[in-house]
């Protein structure tokens, strides 16, 4: 009876592998349901964001592990193709490996940016997807409550998320880096209406102040917008014409969903200004921008693995709250533990109330419970009756 894990994430594969993992919510839910089909799995969650892909099951067949990892292994396989080699990038965990990677995950000390603000809530989402679709039950749902809240302690009692910091600030930073301060540069947001494209816009808008232009697929004709709560000015213009203003741009930034490049180095090629430096920052996984954009002149290209640099400097100041955090985690992490060995001994706990009552009716109560810790004098090892006194002077 555990839970079982594999992981395919930033810190086991490159882009261009993490990419065939892109799962969209539609095919979440079929790989879920494929999952499920075996029947030694009984719950299913799998998480998927741009750097990471998870799955993880519950079963209650004992040391069925080794035979629950290869059949996922192999699913996977053939989803993304046998082309591909995926087995140096998966990493397998099962019970307490699998418990404790959950919790780290969701307050954000195992990505790429420590204490990012938008993993609790990409971990929130699988949650409540599988919810929706009838994969997860007892086990799981109590395993992510539990993450969660924990992951919330650790935003509320520690430093570790104080300064707010994503993928998508670290990207921003990196694109300063190259062209310099953004404020009254231009800067071309493609796929503003998504949740990373959302978060780059407020986080440009607050905090850097350049000429912002966004656009999307079904974007309509170029007008500016004033957002209300902040009385910032930016354009919106058709997506179709998106390379038309390629050459006034300083930055162009993509975070889309989409399965093909929105932007190709043939036609970018056309637009540039010659003699002008530009960086384009690709936020999407699969790729947005054709990587070899990077190899015009006075053109800087990058992509998600690009920003590692950054959220490494960022990451040392972070891991001085790291301690502070693991420290809650462990709280609930022993929560979790109790309460999941509790939920699988309810069979035994009712057969031992139901002795202990029948007990009382015939020999009264002081001899029911005298009688139950004989038998529990008599089934326990040394070390375990031990614990167990113990346990009884701290009540």
């Amino acid at each position: 009876m555990s839970i079982q894990l594999v992981s395919i994430s930033h810190k086991t594969a490159p882009l261009h592998i993490r990419a065939l993992f892109a799962f969209d919510a539609q095919t979440q839910t079929a790989l879920m349901e494929k999952i499920r089909s075996l029947p030694l799995i009984e719950e299913c969650v799998v998480i998927a964001t741009c750097n990471r892909t998870e799955i993880y099951t519950y079963s209650s067949v004992k040391d069925s592990e080794r035979e629950i990892f290869e059949w996922i292994r192999k699913m996977l396989a053939r989803t993304v193709g046998t082309a591909h080699d995926i087995s140096g990038v998966l990493r397998f965990y099962y019970g307490p490996g699998a418990e404790h990677h959950l919790f780290e995950v969701a307050c954000g000390l195992d990505s790429m940016v420590i204490g990012e603000d938008q993993i609790l809530g990409q971990v929130k989402n699988a949650h409540q997807q599988a919810m929706a679709q009838h994969m997860c039950g007892t086990y799981l749902n109590a395993f992510f409550r539990y993450a969660v809240t924990a992951a919330k302690k650790v935003k509320t009692d520690t430093r570790l998320s104080k300064t707010p910091v994503s993928t998508a600030s670290v990207c921003i930073k990196a694109a300063q880096d190259y062209v310099g301060r953004l404020e009254h540069k231009k800067v071309l947001l493609i796929g503003a209406t998504g949740k990373i494209g959302g978060i780059v816009a407020k986080n440009l808008m607050s905090d850097y102040k350049p000429q912002l232009y966004v656009t999307a697929r079904g974007a309509g004709k170029v007008r500016q917008i004033r957002e209300d709560h902040r009385g910032y000015i930016y354009t919106e213009i058709p997506y179709e014409r998106r390379y038309d203003f390629i050459g006034e741009m300083d930055v162009v930034i993509s975070a889309t969903a989409s399965p093909h490049y929105t932007l190709t180095r043939e036609k970018v090629s056309k637009c540039i200004t010659p003699g002008k430096r530009m960086a384009f920052m690709d936020l999407a996984v699969p790729p947005d921008i054709e990587s070899n954009i990077g190899e015009l002149p006075g053109v800087g290209c990058f992509n998600i693995d690009d920003f590692a640099k950054t959220a490494r400097e960022n990451n040392e100041k972070k891991l001085r709250e790291a301690g502070a955090a693991k420290t809650i985690l462990e709280t609930y992490e022993t929560e979790f533990k109790k309460w999941m060995l509790f939920q699988q001994a309810l069979p035994d706990i009712r057969r031992v109330k139901e002795s202990v009552a029948s007990d009382c009716e015939t020999k009264g109560i002081d001899r029911a419970v005298s009688r139950l810790f004989f038998k529990i004098r008599e089934n326990a090892d040394v070390d375990t009756l031990e614990r167990f006194l113990k346990c009884l002077e701290r009540m």
